[in-house]
């Protein structure tokens, strides 16, 4: 599988994910639901690891990105859980997906080649993500002051092009799988720790299980499709392609939660989408 589908396939996989965070997070805390999402997914991984993963031991350098990965990645997860509780998806959704500019740039600090071609590419769907998301509605329910929203969707944008550009280092040293579990261990350890010393809770509730456990094993296919990509030729389209999923949050929030989309946001996918394509050639 290529790095681009590897990328669709995550994208489609966070764009469930987030609207169910959007769903969640108004009932439940941030830690706690981060938490049952993480442990979800690193069930799933335990067994693909099982099944498939290879046991030998990893270097010091994987080790090191791994964990590096797992700790951006929790900062990630919280800043981007914290910033749907705040609301609105179309706020947050094109802000956190405005990493690949950073993928691209850490892509070329490490020697790869990226045309001016490639880079109309990425603009493209960042500008196609932000059309999509910049109306807003006057009818729509007041929210918190945005600077906090911005400044956390920016923060978990900044988490996860570092994460995922860790992966990948770590991806070209070992098996992507264990990598993959060994970060997501890193976060659950450090994420146990933050509640321990904030005492906060970190059981979500018996009724927010079964839909937190669909979010974990969806968000665990995300990040080991991005993380696959690590062995693959143009591995940051991976990650680039995979921040689409802030445009399929959005429609997603139209089509479920009735978010109303005018025809400039259409406008918007299809040249979001047409970015997409041109780096499928």
């Amino acid at each position: 599988m290529s790095a681009l589908a590897l990328g669709l396939l995550a994208a489609l996989c966070w764009g469930v994910h987030d609207l169910s965070v959007r769903y969640i997070s108004q009932s439940v805390s941030v830690i706690a639901s981060l938490m049952a999402v993480l442990i979800f997914g690193a069930l799933l991984q335990l067994c693909l690891v099982a099944a498939w993963g290879d046991f030998s031991p990893m270097s010091g350098r994987a080790v090191l990105y791994a964990i590096s990965a797992g700790g951006f990645y929790l900062m990630a997860g919280l800043s981007m859980y914290a910033a749907f509780q705040r609301g609105p998806v179309r706020l947050v959704a094109p802000l956190v997906a405005s990493y690949p500019v950073l993928s691209i740039t850490l892509a070329i600090w490490r020697g790869s080649s990226v045309s001016l071609w490639h880079w109309l590419a990425v603009i493209a769907i960042g500008v196609g993500v932000t059309i999509v998301a910049s109306r807003s509605d006057p009818a729509e329910a007041s929210y918190p002051a945005p600077a906090p929203t911005i400044v956390l969707s920016l923060l978990a944008a900044i988490g996860f092009a570092a994460a995922f550009a860790l992966g990948q280092y770590a991806t070209e040293l070992s098996n992507e799988y264990t990598v993959s579990l060994f970060g997501r261990l890193t976060a659950i350890l450090t994420l146990a720790a933050i509640a321990a010393v904030t005492r906060r809770p970190v059981w979500p509730g018996r009724r927010a299980l079964p839909l937190l456990c669909v979010m974990g094993l969806l968000d665990a296919v995300a990040i080991l499709s991005v993380v696959a990509a690590g062995g693959l030729p143009n591995a940051q389209y991976a990650s680039v392609t995979a921040s689409v999923f802030g445009l399929l949050t959005v429609v997603l929030a139209w089509a479920v939660l009735k978010e109303e989309m005018v025809p400039a946001q259409w406008l918007g996918c299809l040249i979001a989408f047409a970015g997409i394509g041109y780096l499928a050639l």
